[in-house]
């Protein structure tokens, strides 16, 4: 496996935010590491409201995770 994730340090919320993204990708990825098979079930689950509430959900849970993790952006400063 490649080792790309290095920290949940970021410098701002943004970066955070799109950190939280990329965690959730790469968790599909690793749990279905078959690109093609992702492709063709894409567009079920791409026009499906509950898959996509869940996505967010994913992505919210990450980026209290690295929130928590930059200390909250340093309070603020």
């Amino acid at each position: 496996m490649e080792k790309w994730l290095k920290s949940l340090k970021t410098k701002t919320p943004q970066e955070g935010f799109e950190l939280a993204i990329t965690l959730a990708q790469k968790g599909v990825q690793y749990t279905q590491p078959s690109e093609k098979i992702r492709k063709k079930l894409r567009p079920k689950y791409s026009q499906n409201a509950k898959s996509l509430i869940s996505a967010s959900q994913v992505i919210a849970i990450n980026f209290q995770t690295i929130a928590a993790a930059n200390n909250y952006w340093e309070r603020q400063r």
